[in-house]
């Protein structure tokens, strides 16, 4: 074979192999770029959304712990109904759910407060459910009440309301969670048996999650504490997998339209962070306690032992040392 004709074909494979590498890289390249470009615009729009959330609130807490390492703390997720049916004035806390976390452990404790317990109401010197202090002073109203109920102290607030709830299920296109019983339910219009869920597992969409997180007819504010908690871990577990990267601008929309925080952007994106890292304990946490009748009204009396023991697991898990329960189990494992 010439030389000439060996250089042309020498040619020939270099532009065959270019152009091979080409129809290989380029599609590989375009879904980086694209990818890079989505992340940030989802960057940017989270930054946008959030800030218009941001809602500080003046106050210092009554409850400090000395010690406790910088990275842990405690936020208060208050759910209201914000519906137009609604009266003017605050709305009663719907669900209130506390989270403390320590991130030596890579743990949360996640504890939901019954909507009818029984507690003090600081400023307005009152016993009556907990509910009503949102009703009567909004957030910081709240905050006192929890802070003085569980002795600690409460360092952030998230409030979202139901529209929330169910905008960000839809936008992660429903989430999986086990319905404890068939029941039917009013839907968020309040309309009467809108909603009927099979018991078992279910793929449920944001009304029908919002009806399993409500409902109150079938078992107890405990049950419902504990309902509204399965249903969080698993928005949690939805938003983290990979198939939902494609709706969180979606999400991020929805969080927006409802949600009212004193957690910076940059403090969210350490939570979420922290919670992508993968291997955390999550524990939930309930308040025992029993119904009782008070000048003819329903209130969910708590039991004070297991208040006690509530109140010892989480300040241990702030301040990242182990406690032991009544049952003499280690409440936290280091």
């Amino acid at each position: 074979m010439s030389e000439k004709r060996q250089d042309r074909l020498n040619k020939n494979n270099k532009k065959k192999r270019k152009r091979l590498l080409t129809l290989i890289l380029l599609p590989i390249l375009v879904i980086g770029l694209g990818g890079a470009a989505y992340a940030t615009f989802l960057f940017n729009k989270a930054e946008s959304v959030m800030n218009k959330s941001y809602k500080p609130i003046e106050r210092e807490s009554k409850r400090v712990f000395k010690n406790v390492p910088v990275e842990n703390t405690s936020i208060l997720f208050i759910g209201v109904d914000d519906s137009k049916k609604r009266k003017e004035g605050n709305p009663r806390s719907d669900a209130l759910m506390v989270a403390t976390f320590n991130k030596k452990d890579k743990s949360i404790k996640l504890l939901s407060i019954p909507r009818d317990s029984y507690v003090h109401i600081p400023e307005k010197n009152i016993y009556t459910k907990i509910t009503h202090a949102h009703a009567y002073g909004g957030v910081k109203l709240t905050l006192d009440t929890v802070e003085e109920l569980l002795d600690m102290p409460i360092n952030y607030y998230v409030k979202m309301n139901f529209n929330a709830f169910m905008d960000i299920i839809d936008a992660l296109g429903g989430i999986d969670v086990n319905v404890p019983y068939t029941f039917t339910e009013q839907d968020s219009q309040d309309r009467k048996g809108a909603i009927t869920l099979e018991k078992g597992m279910q793929h449920l969409d944001g009304e029908q999650a919002l009806a399993l997180a409500r409902t109150r007819h079938y078992d107890s504010d405990i049950y419902r504490g504990k309902r509204q908690q399965e249903i969080m871990k698993a928005i949690l577990s939805q938003a983290t997998s990979v198939k939902s990267v494609a709706n969180y601008s979606k999400v991020i929309e929805a969080i927006g339209r409802n949600m009212e925080t004193d957690l910076t952007f940059d403090q969210m994106l350490s939570f979420l962070n922290y919670i992508q890292a993968g291997g955390l304990d999550t524990e939930s946490l309930n308040l025992k306690g029993s119904d009782s009748r008070i000048n003819g009204i329903y209130y969910y009396q708590l039991d004070q032992a297991s208040l006690d023991e509530t109140k010892l697991i989480l300040k241990n898990h702030l301040l990242g040392k182990t406690s032991t329960t009544s049952s003499g189990t280690s409440a936290i494992s280091q």
